[in-house]
C-alpha cells in the first residue's frame, strides 16, 4: 500500500504510549494499534483531528504517500 502510517514515530517523538493517546483521543488501544501498523482502510477526519490535536502535530507528519514503482 502506497500510505504510509508513521503513528508509531510520533508516539515516540511525543514520549507517549499509545494507551495515553487512546484515552486522549477517545478511541480503543486496539484501534490505536491498527493505525500504527497500517491494517486500517480508513480513518474518520475526525479522529485524525484529535490524533494531531493531542500530538501538536500535522496529519502529513502521520501519513505518508509513497510511490510504488512497477516493473
Amino acid at each position: 500500500m502506497p500510505i504510509i502510517v508513521n503513528l508509531d514515530v510520533m508516539l515516540a517523538r511525543r514520549k507517549m504510549r499509545s494507551k495515553e493517546l487512546s484515552e486522549l483521543v477517545g478511541i480503543t488501544e486496539q484501534n490505536i494499534s491498527l493505525l500504527k501498523s497500517g491494517k486500517v482502510r480508513g480513518v474518520r477526519f475526525e479522529t485524525l483531528e484529535k490524533i494531531c490535536e493531542v500530538l501538536d502535530c500535522q496529519p502529513g507528519d502521520i501519513l505518508e504517500y509513497r510511490k510504488v514503482i512497477k516493473p
